[in-house]
C-alpha cells in the first residue's frame, strides 16, 4: 500500500489556500501536541484513531502528522484500509516542519 507524503513548505500553502478542503490531524499525545503543532491541526492521538475514525471524512483531504512521520505513516495506512484515498503523511512530521522554518502554534 503506497502512502501518499506532502513536504512541510506545500503542506504550509496548502493550509493558507482555504480553496482546499483540508483537515490537519496531529496523532500525537496530548502533551506532545501541546509543545506545538501545525496552525489549525486538530488532535486526534493515534490510539483514538480506530474509535473515531467515523469523524473524518473522504471528502476532505486528510493531512496526518506526527513528530517524525512514523506514527503519522501507521494513521495512513489504516485509514486507506478503512477506504479513505485522499491522505497524506507529513514527511518528517513536527521535526521537519519546524527545520522548515515554519511555526509550531499552540493547539486550538
Amino acid at each position: 500500500m503506497q502512502i501518499k507524503e506532502i513536504e512541510s513548505p506545500e503542506l504550509a500553502q496548502w493550509v493558507r489556500d482555504e480553496s482546499h478542503k483540508l483537515r490537519v490531524i496531529d496523532v500525537r499525545q496530548m502533551q506532545e501536541i501541546a509543545m506545538g503543532t501545525v496552525p489549525g491541526a486538530e488532535p486526534l492521538p493515534l490510539h483514538t484513531l480506530p474509535a473515531r475514525v467515523s469523524e473524518l471524512s473522504n471528502d476532505e483531504k486528510l493531512v496526518i502528522i506526527c513528530r517524525s512521520g512514523a506514527r503519522s505513516a501507521q494513521a495512513c495506512m489504516f485509514l486507506q484500509q478503512q477506504g479513505f484515498s485522499n491522505v497524506y503523511n507529513l514527511r518528517g512530521g513536527m521535526i521537519g516542519w519546524v527545520q522548515s522554518g515554519l511555526p509550531a502554534v499552540p493547539p486550538s
